[in-house]
């Protein structure tokens, strides 16, 4: 059976026609190689990557707490910086702000208390949290009253549900307690049972006319859980409070770290392009050569 228009072809190609057409069939070798092809591909939009084994790296940081004193009696104007006049809560705040910028890797969480204690920042790594909380906290919005033992034992309750090893509490007050749920030194017996350091920072001159200030309750806090007391008369003074704080021994902890993946898709669609490239060029000569013999 001949095509259309069949000897017409055959002048212009100037082939001669035979009885027999050959009919290239596709080899065996042809069908392994392209499943081999297929399976590269498959493998490639797996995505499959290399992962190495991960390994612990050792940090050091410091993990406290910071319970500040944001009761009506922080407003009052008597800090002065750079030749003006801020009240306490203000000083405190852009003090602080320094401070904790220098806590890198460090864990710090934030108490208010006033009349009642509450946790405004659970331990935290995340600095700039730290201080946008601290920023937006007002004097009064935890009450008007001092409640020194309310604090303390809230400090104790949240400690109590943490795995850390060394508990540190800082606490900065300018006045006496009153109106807390429990006594101050009681709320410290219970602290240091629980190995609680606590460092107390007394705000303002306890000797200065009209001061709350009780210097003798916040010894004897930082005497009986083996802290220190700290008279934070003026910014310097509250300077070398932070000092001595950064002194503290770090806890050592470990943090799994990960090393990089490394994708390895690229590897198998490479070799299937080049195997499929390589297939196309043999048929092409084999089709080449098999016309060559058949103008013979």
């Amino acid at each position: 059976m001949y095509h259309p228009r069949f000897q017409e072809k055959a002048e212009i190609t100037q082939v001669k026609p035979s009885k027999a057409a050959w009919i290239s069939q596709r080899a065996f070798i042809n069908e392994i190689i392209l499943w081999i092809i297929w399976l590269l591909l498959i493998g490639a939009a797996a995505h499959p990557q290399l992962k190495g084994e991960p390994e612990m790296q050792v940090k050091n940081a410091r993990s406290f707490f910071i319970a500040a004193d944001i009761s009506f009696s922080m407003d009052t104007r008597d800090w002065v910086m750079d030749d003006q006049r801020y009240s306490r809560w203000e000083a405190i705040k852009t003090i602080m702000a320094d401070f904790i910028d220098e806590r890198e890797g460090d864990c710090l969480g934030l108490i208010f208390f006033g009349s009642n204690a509450y946790l405004q920042s659970p331990l935290t790594t995340d600095l700039d949290f730290i201080k946008w909380q601290l920023n937006e906290t007002e004097v009064g919005m935890a009450g008007q009253m001092t409640g020194i033992g309310n604090a303390i034992g809230y400090a104790t309750e949240l400690f109590e549900n943490d795995t850390l090893e060394n508990k540190v509490l800082l606490l900065l007050t300018d006045g006496v307690d009153s109106g807390s749920d429990i006594s101050p030194l009681d709320a410290a017996n219970l602290a240091q049972k629980d190995s609680i350091t606590i460092y107390t920072l007394g705000i303002g001159d306890a000797h200065a006319p009209n001061s709350d200030l009780d210097e003798k309750t916040l010894k004897a806090i930082s005497r009986m859980t083996k802290g220190e007391y700290f008279a934070a008369i003026d910014p310097d003074e509250l300077e070398k409070a932070y000092d001595t704080l950064n002194n503290l021994e770090p806890i050592e902890w470990e943090e799994q770290q990960y090393k990089p993946v490394l994708t390895l898709y690229h590897y198998p669609l490479a070799l299937a392009l080049l195997i499929a490239l390589v297939h196309q060029l043999l048929l092409a000569f084999i089709h080449f050569s098999s016309s060559l013999i058949h103008k013979q």
